[in-house]
């Protein structure tokens, strides 16, 4: 069974010829509808049709300050740019123990955008094809969460990120949920960058592909058609029984500074983690 959630703005995309709208140069997959996507066209901002922003401090004590103004669309592209300046925290409680809030100022920026509440979907495939940065200090995602429960017992899909593991740049691509125990359970499979490097010297100038199969026994994680991890669904079951991979899941596209990126202060701003298209497709 397959499911797809929508707003109202973004059906009448999909009845009106979604193809011709928001995704008129993807290829047809044999078996496969399209039914969501976004080519980033124009010379704006992201379409606030399919995607709203992160604002502010967010998660893992990361050091940039998320704001709509790092996002906008260009030639074709998303482009996502962090910078290094200096953002007044209107949270700021001297005193505070909690991070979000003991910091007065945030010394970088960057943007979150996201489709919950405006598209999710359950099983299919989903294709983006991006370019990160890959300097010192810098988290580029592709990531999906579970419209329903609080983290990781709504399930999260890494499609892609990149960020130092055991001090190396490594991309990864991994899936969470609870843990009866730990704080989430995790399915990893790390790609060194250095063996990326060896089989393409250029590897960090071009784009690449992500792609997600995701059904419901299983998850596939492809780079560049390579397939680099395999989640077996009937293994990642939360403690009270539920399944996070059995619901619908949301979208996000972000740039984090610091955190498991490293230090940035050696990088050389403004950076850009640069998106061409996501599309995702669902069986006929």
């Amino acid at each position: 069974m397959k499911y797809l959630l929508i707003s109202s703005t973004a059906l009448f995309l999909i009845l009106g010829d979604l193809k011709a709208q928001i995704g008129a140069e993807a290829p047809e997959k044999p078996g496969y509808r399209l039914v969501w996507a976004d080519d980033f066209t124009g010379e704006s901002v992201p379409d606030h049709r399919f995607w709203s922003f992160e604002h502010g401090f967010e998660r893992n004590e990361e050091l940039q300050w998320y704001q709509p103004d790092n996002a906008r669309l260009e030639k074709g592209l998303l482009l996502i740019e962090g910078r290094r300046e200096r953002v007044r925290n209107p949270g700021f409680e001297e005193g505070s123990r909690d991070w979000k809030k003991n910091r007065p100022y945030a010394q970088y920026t960057s943007s979150s955008i996201h489709t919950r509440g405006k598209f999710s979907f359950q099983y299919g495939l989903m294709e983006v094809r991006a370019k990160i940065d890959t300097a010192s200090g810098l988290w580029p995602a592709i990531w999906t969460l579970g419209v329903e429960g609080p983290w990781p017992a709504n399930g999260e899909i890494d499609v892609m990120e990149y960020y130092l593991a055991d001090g190396e740049p490594t991309i990864l691509a991994n899936a969470a949920w609870a843990h009866p125990e730990k704080r989430a359970a995790w399915d990893e499979a790390k790609i060194p960058l250095s063996d990326l490097l060896k089989q393409d010297p250029e590897w960090p100038d071009k784009f690449h592909i992500w792609r997600l199969d995701w059904t419901a026994e299983y998850l596939k994680i492809y780079l560049d058609d390579a397939l680099i991890n395999e989640v077996d669904l009937t293994t990642a079951v939360n403690p009270d029984g539920t399944n996070p991979f059995h619901q619908p899941h949301y979208l996000l596209l972000n740039l984090a500074i610091g955190s498991n990126g490293g230090n940035p202060e050696s990088t050389a701003f403004p950076v850009t983690y640069q998106v061409d298209y996501v599309r995702v497709y669902q069986k006929e």
